[in-house]
């Protein structure tokens, strides 16, 4: 089996594991990223993400890709539209350019972070199939591929079910409760006119009954849609996804009571594919183990229902690699800086994910959510 030394390993090609390495590259350190992807073109990259100016945009101007990133936000894409199963609309906003979360393709935003790094920085096709301790600080780690690396620097970007985390945690990912089917519209103004005036020009929730309808309007044009369902963990498992009619029906058949427009988002999509929610326990923390740390979902996987899981994957990696730049020639300090303010940042968006969850799915889902974006200070 062959060995290579890498003094900063990074494990995960996504967004947090992307922007640490540009971050250590503008502060004139080197890495390497491990992905088990085969590439770039592996899959596509999902949907829009929201990029808040105190997380997000904040990782973005450490990587001196600010500006760039300005260039690929989806005009518009703030608007916001929120619905009852009966079709009302009760809350509808337009997007006037001032807020401070643009919206910005999935896939756009990780090519400009891959375009940003040296030749050769990331390693495609490298399944890690373990991890494992070798002293003073150092590890190795070994690729399905029978090759094996050690390393001064692991650091765990590897997402949900991170091949990394057993080194500092036993901590697993359990079932929120909630379940997503995703689907897609493409060409929406032309093929699905209905369902692109029912969305709008941003994003879109619909709730009641304790189930939504959550969708974003993308730079393409299509719609993306995610169907989420209060069942238990195995409902999926009990439809055939291979077979699409009989999909639909089954995800649209929880919505018998709801407008015809919203089934719509289901029953005409061309894409449908099942996606459970899991999370870390809110509060996720370990002690500090020599030579390894996490960052982004392997650190902190919560619901999507804060909309931070992007933003502070990215910030995660910034502040990884500028805490790295300030300490030089002690990772040690370096970490314990990092996780300090890392623990308690990840547990307050975990906690309100948590919390948002709870809120958007019970009896009183849609009346608290109209609440949330016209009164108060939590007004959008």
């Amino acid at each position: 089996m062959s060995t290579s030394h890498f003094p900063i390993a990074i494990i995960g090609a996504g967004l947090g594991g992307l922007t640490a390495a540009r971050v250590l590259h503008v502060n004139g350190i080197e890495s390497a990223i491990f992905e088990l992807e085969a590439s770039a073109a592996a899959r596509t990259q999902g949907g829009m993400l929201d990029m808040d100016e105190n997380n997000g945009q904040k990782a973005l101007h450490a990587a001196g890709l600010h500006d760039e990133f300005l260039k690929i936000v989806h005009q518009g894409g703030q608007a916001l539209r929120l619905l009852g199963p009966d079709g009302t609309v009760h809350v509808a906003e337009e997007d006037d350019g001032t807020g401070g979360r643009p919206e910005v393709d999935r896939g756009d935003l990780r090519d400009l972070l891959l375009d940003s790094l040296p030749d050769g920085t990331v390693h495609w096709g490298r399944k890690v199939t373990g991890a494992r301790a070798l002293g003073d600080g150092r590890h190795e780690v070994t690729f399905a591929d029978g090759s094996a690396i050690t390393t001064d620097l692991l650091i765990g970007a590897d997402g949900a079910w991170s091949r990394i985390r057993p080194l500092v945690s036993d901590a697993w990912p359990a079932y929120t409760g909630i379940s997503f089917v995703e689907t897609d519209l493409f060409d929406a103004d032309t093929r699905h006119p209905r369902s692109a005036a029912v969305v709008g020009g941003g994003f879109f929730i619909a709730l009641g009954d304790e189930r939504g309808v959550l969708a974003h309007r993308e730079s393409d044009g299509s719609l993306h849609v995610y169907t989420a369902l209060k069942v238990d963990e195995g409902w999926l498992d009990t439809v055939d996804f291979t077979d699409h009619a009989a999909a639909k029906a089954a995800v649209v058949a929880h919505f018998d009571s709801w407008d015809e427009g919203l089934r719509g988002l289901v029953a005409d999509a061309e894409t449908i594919i099942p996606r459970r929610i899991h999370a870390l326990p809110v509060g996720h923390r370990w002690d500090r183990v020599a030579g390894v740390t996490l960052l982004g979902d392997a650190a902190h996987l919560m619901s999507p229902f804060a909309g931070e899981g992007a933003n502070l994957a990215m910030f995660d990696g910034a502040e990884l690699a500028l805490a790295i730049a300030a300490h030089p020639g002690d990772t040690e300090a370096a970490l314990a800086a990092y996780e300090e303010a890392l623990f308690p940042r990840s547990e307050a968006s975990a906690a309100e994910s948590a919390a948002n969850l709870n809120t958007m799915f019970d009896g009183r889902g849609l009346e608290q959510m109209v609440a949330f974006f016209t009164s108060g200070p939590a007004a959008q």
